[in-house]
């Protein structure tokens, strides 16, 4: 079955899927608001969300993208970034930056798509959660920025 992406009110975010991928609620919350949230869905389920915030005239930041575990796996959350990616290429953004953990999935996952690592937020999972966070078995503390720049177009 296809999937549809299209944006929903930052109200109706599935809030159980973006937990996924940030898993502090209050975060969430904290950038909801100033973001536009996008859902992909097969048939009448959706199956993924992400989250972009705009970060300056033509600078936006990817907060969070996660795909349901029942359908990890399945190409959705390369379709989901993908149709994110061509959308801000489409609206004129000069960048698209995110920040992930230092190892893992999510690292190669971006950088198949352009991202290429920027800098280093040392520390910032310590800093910025209450509890530690953990990938297999391992807890996270700095956060790899990355940017997927955009080439100008010249006519």
């Amino acid at each position: 079955m296809p999937l549809l992406i299209q944006e929903v009110p930052v109200t109706n975010a599935p809030m159980e899927l973006l937990l996924l991928a940030d898993p502090s609620e209050d975060k969430i919350r904290s950038y909801l608001l100033r973001s536009k949230c996008f859902v992909a869905s097969s048939g009448a389920v959706v199956v993924g969300a992400c989250v972009v915030q705009l970060r300056g005239t033509d600078s936006h930041e990817l907060m969070s993208i996660a795909v349901h575990p029942a359908h990890q796996k399945t190409g959705y959350g390369t379709e989901l970034l993908k149709w994110v990616i061509e959308y801000y290429r489409n609206s004129g953004a000069r960048q698209l930056e995110v920040g992930t953990g230092t190892f893992g999935h999510q690292l190669a996952f971006y950088q198949r798509h352009g991202f290429r690592v920027t800098s280093i937020d040392r520390d910032f999972f310590v800093k910025n959660y209450p509890e530690p966070i953990f990938e297999d078995g391992i807890q996270l503390f700095d956060m790899l920025r990355l940017t997927l720049r955009y080439s100008v177009n010249v006519v």
